[in-house]
């Protein structure tokens, strides 16, 4: 797997601070930093999602992935999944994340609890490579609910 991230700032773009992330796969990323009002030339224009952000959407999405797909694989009738992060970073630099916490919301049809639950399990615990990544500074802890679709 690679990546190559491009800075743009010095391309005379809008954000002094912008980024494109180019995949292996060939997808194009936007990013962007925080706004520095003390020293506007070192920071971005919130353009699009900063670094730290695009690492907590994957992790979300590697995660989420693992959900459906285990749920499918026992052949659950699984209809939508979203997961909810909210993290916490740590005050002095490097600012890794200390606290993610991710509540799943998944929408299925007669699918009980207790299946929600070992999926996330197995994704936290063998399968999503990234929170098992980031688990090694921060403390992840995980909640869910089901919604019972019509």
């Amino acid at each position: 797997m690679e990546c190559t991230v491009t800075w743009t700032g010095a391309a005379g773009t809008r954000s002094g601070m912008g980024f494109v992330a180019e995949t292996g796969s060939g997808h194009i990323v936007n990013m962007d930093g925080a706004p520095d009002a003390a020293k506007p030339e070192n920071g971005g224009q919130n353009l699009a999602p900063r670094p730290m952000e695009m690492l907590l959407a994957g992790t979300g999405g590697c995660t989420a992935y693992d959900v459906v797909l285990i749920l499918k694989r026992g052949r659950h009738d699984v209809r939508g999944c979203s997961v909810k992060i909210s993290s916490e970073r740590a005050e002095l630099d490097p600012k890794v994340f200390t606290k993610i916490n991710m509540h799943f919301t998944v929408t299925a049809k007669g699918v009980p609890a207790n299946a929600v639950e070992r999926a996330i399990a197995m994704s936290h615990d063998k399968y999503c490579s990234a929170s098992i990544m980031l688990g090694k500074t921060a403390e992840i802890t995980t909640s869910f609910e089901v919604v019972e679709a019509p």
